[in-house]
């Protein structure tokens, strides 16, 4: 008898450890060869498609052998519809969630490859997230024998009233899809707000946007307050931008060999400095005789806004250096003080 109740339980453990190790054979020979088949295709979506099956290989085929093993098991028949819908379940979780890290990895993936058509920021990952687990849910629950309409009808009609108590939160929900539906800021963007705030956009999720300050500070901006503010975004329509350096040189200055001395100076650091832009050509416009020198702007070009700095720490160096060499005077200010006597 006790060797019977023994062999009970052999095919229930041979299914339960077959499934198991059929989980792991399909993830380290089959799935290895079918690596290695669309490794070689131009779209990289299939590869986020395989990773993403080998990750849950293995728990899908243990609940196959699972299955099996609980139709060998001597358990009563008023459990077996129990444990079959309980597996159902559990496999339509599995499935779900690996359906929704395919859709995140394609979503991403699409944002790297759309070119700017759908920005990489956590709002839309998180959508498809949430939709494909909405999705996964619902048929959980048909599976159950639990009619979704009824639930449909009272989302339906209870949507008013979370759309009332979440005014605010869908405010912001909305006005980011705006954002980035409309291209203006995008990821990786360099802006300043209208307050003064400003730094790289590193992400725009559901509620706010989030930008890294140049003291590698983060800036949280709620993104109704980001789409009703004004803001300068010096990375559209692109990155070059040119900026200004405001120099004065003494009245007794020849003009004509300071504009070719600053400008032969601007070309040099431009091509040698990192961040310049070489085929740019710098100039200078003079604009104003102030109290003791004459003063002008020198307009550079730089790759992008952070590039500036270092530009202009550059120019200022070998200009000084220079101007002292061709006996250009940068004066003190001064005043003339006329004492009359009476």
């Amino acid at each position: 008898m006790q060797n019977l109740q023994w062999i009970q339980w052999v095919y229930p453990l041979a299914y339960l450890v077959g499934g198991f190790v059929a989980g792991i054979l399909f993830k380290s020979v089959a799935l290895a060869r079918i690596k290695r088949l669309v490794g070689a295709t131009l779209w990289e979506g299939d590869d986020i498609i395989v990773e993403v099956a080998g990750k849950f290989s293995i728990p899908l085929f243990t609940i196959g052998g699972l299955y099996l093993a609980f139709l060998h098991l001597p358990i009563p028949l008023k459990i077996v519809p129990l444990l079959q819908k309980t597996l159902l379940v559990l496999s339509i979780f599995i499935v779900t969630l690996a359906l929704a890290k395919i859709a995140v990895g394609l979503v991403a993936l699409y944002s790297r490859k759309g070119k700017g058509t759908l920005p990489s920021t956590s709002i839309f990952t998180n959508l498809a997230r949430v939709t494909v687990l909405a999705i996964g849910i619902l048929v959980i629950l048909q599976s159950l024998g639990i009619s979704i309409t009824p639930i449909l009808t009272a989302l339906g009609v209870g949507g008013l009233a979370v759309a009332l108590a979440l005014q605010e939160t869908l405010s912001n929900l909305f006005a980011g899809l705006h954002i980035l539906v409309s291209r203006q800021v995008r990821p990786g963007d360099y802006v300043q707000l209208d307050s003064g705030e400003a730094g790289y956009v590193t992400d725009i999720s559901w509620r706010n946007t989030t930008i890294r300050a140049l003291s590698n500070n983060m800036i949280i901006v709620p993104n109704i307050k980001m789409a009703s503010t004004i803001i300068t975004n010096f990375h559209h329509p692109e990155q070059e931008m040119s900026f200004l350096v405001e120099v004065g040189v003494s009245y007794e200055s020849d003009l004509k060999q300071v504009e070719r001395v600053t400008i032969d100076v601007a070309r040099e650091v431009l091509k040698e400095v990192q961040g310049g832009v070489p085929l740019f050509e710098p100039f200078i416009r003079y604009h104003t005789f102030a109290d003791f020198s004459i003063n002008f702007t020198v307009i550079l070009r730089a790759k992008e806004f952070v590039d500036q700095y270092l530009i202009k720490h550059e120019f200022v160096k070998r200009l000084h250096e220079r101007y002292q060499q061709e006996k250009i005077e940068i004066p003190f200010p001064i005043r003339t003080v006329q004492m009359k006597q009476t």
